[in-house]
């Protein structure tokens, strides 16, 4: 039963020189619960091919493509996560409050899957209703 969607900070710790051990703890023992969204898996792609070659680069992309993707479903930004992002961006531009492009994508795509957002970015989320949001860091 697939229960978190990782933001890109979480699918992205392993690469770290000093991964936080709650996150890595919590990646295997939701290994089975996890997905990401299409933005993320963007985001991470964009990261690494505006490396420059490299080992670093040649390390990353080996993870993203050997380890992420035929591993860890990655969930498309559709109709129905934008017009909930559509319907979510208007109340907050009402009262003043802009989101993200991006992390309103993410939140909408948890949001219509049913499931909980997890991110070390929680203030980035905060103003989105109704969407669970965790730390793994923490």
């Amino acid at each position: 039963m697939t229960r978190f969607l990782l933001d890109t900070n979480i699918i992205s710790e392993p690469l770290r020189p000093q991964p936080n051990t709650a996150v890595i703890q919590k990646l295997h023992q939701y290994e089975e619960d996890i997905v990401i969204a299409s933005v993320t898996w963007h985001e991470l792609l964009f990261g690494c091919y505006r490396l420059p070659a490299s080992k670093r680069r040649d390390r990353i992309e080996l993870y993203l493509k050997e380890i992420v993707q035929p591993n860890i479903p990655i969930l498309a930004y559709d109709e129905i996560a934008s017009e909930w992002f559509a319907l979510e961006r208007a109340r907050l531009v009402k009262i003043g409050k802009t989101p993200a492009y991006s992390d309103g994508q993410i939140a909408a795509i948890a949001k219509v899957n049913a499931l909980t957002l997890v991110t070390n970015n929680v203030s980035d989320y905060t103003d989105f209703q109704e969407l669970p949001v965790e730390n793994w860091f923490i």
